[in-house]
């Protein structure tokens, strides 16, 4: 049983202990590293190729029972040439001849032969990554065992950004470890101020110091306010007071995240209110969106000022500008803009949002972030297509460090096949319109899983198939008798995610907490809506949890009473294929060796956490439709008949609360998102198993003494 906050125990074990299988030994045309080996590096090494060579030497020690030596040399090419039994870690500026075809940032070369093993990188970062693609081979082997080979590997995206999946803003040593280990190279920070985050204190240049020494740059993601439009007459000395003050106090920042909803100002667009929208006065009718809701036609004339701003502290500065917010504006105005940018930024677009999507009989809109429509969207490849003839740099918001708001309070969704087909999707847009850099968490964070081992894969080259890094990922974490169940669960799994209907009441509502969301009957008059449970340190806590559960309505699609039957068919779909995988990992774990077995069990539990969370939104919708016919109900005797099927679907939900306890004290990360702390812990199940049972004693009985003053029309 965990406690709160436990799992941040296993987010510090970058290297995992006693990984090696002493029966492997190597074979013909491998190597085999022993204690008689030595990591070397030249006298000159920078800090983070210093660090790389003790990480390695770490992994060796705790994940391979290897000790070896570490050594610094004058001249790295000489003892390159003369010694044996030696792994050199090296730039190509230090071995030319080694490097000279390496043409990206942080590619590498390896030449491992039977006395040594060369590891010559770009740059620094390059050679830290062809040492964490070391210890990745020595990981699919479970031995110090490498294949004799010449290889040339390049990453096909830059940066790959993330947000912590520690804490919101929290990057402790061991975290960025992780993170650099998976192929990261980005993090980002909510800033509001010089040192200041929604949480409050940090020291951003030391954040850049230690995110240096594992070879991640650091992005500003903007919550300075920006109350003034580029016209005002002191507009120029507000900006130096907000970003220019920012990027003053941390010129190191690699770059700044634009979206509207954190950085609208007061746009002149007669499209809009003109008005931050929570400058809005609350007894006015909005018949139109915020500014930061629009594409705006003098955007380009703030980001003109902010540019000249921040890059007067850095000239080298990646501002990046996200079109997050209007996606479901006419294409002709969000195009309008793109043609407008200035050349000098990225434009970064949501890859998956908001498409109009057929189900059965209606029409839903895709909504924020989902895993269950690969993309690209139409919203993403037009602004993608004006972005490639303008020769503008492109990323896109991709969520592929293995989450999404499909399920607001999980670790990751552990659905590979489906997110393999997203890492074709963006390597296909990859070749169509160069799109470069991806944002791969938002606050949820970023989480080191099998999920994110394969995102990995496919954004290197070259690489082994998706095929083929499952079934070594498979035999390696539950053994070779084990695995080819394993991968069957998973297929099971990525089915069912295809099944999940991605919508704004869901993801707002039982999605969001799974098994901890209430079932709400009426609201007191005079009374706020029903609130969870919160913590007052939390950036949002219950804040983003919408408790009375109604369709929300959305010109571009189908009424919510029309969609509703189909998309409970839908997840009673995805329920079964859940099930199903659940059961095929169980049978696995029967035949997984007692040492792999704890990572396996975690990892049902997630699957049977899903599940419960799918029961939880089947039930919240048939309430809702048991409920909304109640309400409506005039006859007695009808009434009560709707009462009791109600009555009984609420002490399934009481159950299904109830039964999920055992998942989450055995997984302290179930039930936890960075934002809004815990949401699904015992507590909260608790909490809710009693806030139902007090709708059947309380607020029923009261509908029931009404009934009674009203006699039957039967």
């Amino acid at each position: 049983m965990e406690r709160n906050y436990d799992f941040r125990k296993r987010l510090e074990v970058v290297h995992k202990p006693n990984r090696r299988d002493s029966s492997v030994r190597a074979e013909a045309g491998e190597l085999e590293i022993s204690e008689d080996w030595r990591i070397v590096i030249d006298e000159a090494a920078s800090p983070l190729l210093v660090h790389t060579a003790k990480d390695l030497q770490d992994y060796l020690f705790t994940s391979m029972n290897v000790s070896v030596r570490l050594l610094r040399v004058k001249d790295i090419a000489e003892t390159l040439a003369l010694q044996e039994r030696v792994i050199v870690l090296a730039t190509s500026e230090q071995l030319p001849a080694m490097g000279d075809k390496l043409e990206k940032p942080r590619s590498y070369r390896i030449v491992a032969q039977q006395s040594r093993i060369i590891v010559c990188g770009y740059n620094e970062r390059g050679a830290a990554q062809g040492s964490y693609f070391l210890e990745d081979q020595m990981n699919l082997r479970e031995a110090p065992v490498l294949a004799c080979s010449d290889v040339t590997r390049e990453p096909l995206f830059s940066p790959r950004m993330a947000h912590s999946g520690w804490g919101l803003d929290r990057y402790p040593d061991s975290h960025l470890n992780a993170l650099a280990h998976a192929g990261i190279d980005a993090i980002m920070v909510f800033v509001k101020d010089v040192d200041e985050t929604p949480e409050g204190y940090q020291d951003f240049n030391y954040l850049v110091d230690r995110a240096e020494l594992y070879g991640l740059d650091v992005y500003v993601y903007s919550y300075l306010i920006s109350r003034l439009h580029p016209d005002d007459p002191d507009a120029k000395q507000y900006y130096e007071s907000t970003y220019g003050r920012v990027f003053k106090a941390c010129p190191r920042f690699k770059g700044v995240i634009l979206v509207g909803e954190s950085c609208e100002f007061p746009s002149k667009d007669t499209n809009t209110t003109g008005k931050l929208r929570l400058d809005w006065p609350a007894d006015q009718p909005q018949t139109k969106p915020s500014p930061g809701w629009w594409p705006c036609q003098d955007f380009p004339q703030w980001l003109n000022l902010l540019s000249g701003t921040i890059r007067a502290h850095n000239p080298d500065t990646d501002i990046v500008f996200w079109t997050y917010n209007w996606g479901w504006a006419p294409e002709e105005d969000r195009l309008k803009l793109i043609r407008a940018l200035p050349e000098n930024i990225t434009l970064q677009v949501t890859f998956e949002m908001f498409e109009q999507i057929r189900n059965e009989h209606v029409t839903h809109v895709c909504v924020d972030y989902t895993l269950s429509n690969v993309g690209p969207g139409a919203y993403f490849s037009s602004e993608a297509e004006v972005a490639r003839e303008r020769g503008i740099k492109l990323h896109a918001m991709s969520n592929t460090g293995g989450l999404t708001w499909d399920f607001g309070v999980i670790p990751y969704e552990p659905f590979p096949g489906q997110w393999n087909k997203r890492h074709e999707a963006l390597k296909k847009a990859n070749q169509d319109w160069g799109l470069s850099g991806l944002m791969e968490s938002h606050h949820f964070g970023w989480w080191p899983s099998f999920v994110s081992e394969i995102a990995k894969w496919a954004y290197w080259s070259p690489s082994p198939s998706y095929e083929e890094a499952l079934a070594m990922i498979a035999k390696r974490d539950f053994g070779e008798a084990a695995a080819p169940l394993a991968v069957e669960a998973w297929n099971a799994w990525s089915e069912a995610i295809t099944h999940y209907i991605p919508t704004n009441e869901d993801q707002y509502g039982p999605f969001r907490v799974g098994p901890s969301y209430p079932l709400v009957f009426r609201n007191a008059m005079f009374k706020k809506a029903v609130q969870m449970p919160a913590v007052k340190h939390a950036m949002f806590g219950n804040e983003i949890v919408l408790t009375d559960y109604d369709p929300l309505e959305d010109p571009r699609q189908s009424l919510g009473v029309t969609r509703i039957d189909v998309e409970i068919r839908s997840l009673e779909r995805m329920l079964e294929l859940m099930e199903t995988g659940n059961e095929l990992l169980e049978e696995a774990l029967k035949r997984t060796p007692d040492r792999k077995r704890e990572d396996g069990v975690r990892m049902l539990g997630l699957g049977q956490f899903i599940a419960r969370s799918i029961k939880t939104t089947i039930h919240v919708k048939q309430w809702w439709k048991l409920k909304r016919q109640l309400l409506s109900e005039g006859d007695t005797g009808k009434a009560l008949a709707l009462m009791e099927r109600m009555e009984e679907l609420a002490r399934r939900e009481i159950a299904n609360a109830e039964a999920t306890i055992p998942l989450v004290e055995a997984d302290s990360r179930l039930g936890w998102e960075p934002s809004m702390e815990y949401m699904t812990d015992t507590a909260h199940l608790r909490w809710k198993m009693k806030q139902v049972q007090s709708v059947l004693d309380n607020e029923f009985a009261q509908y029931r003494k009404s009934l009674a003053l009203t006699d039957s029309m039967q």
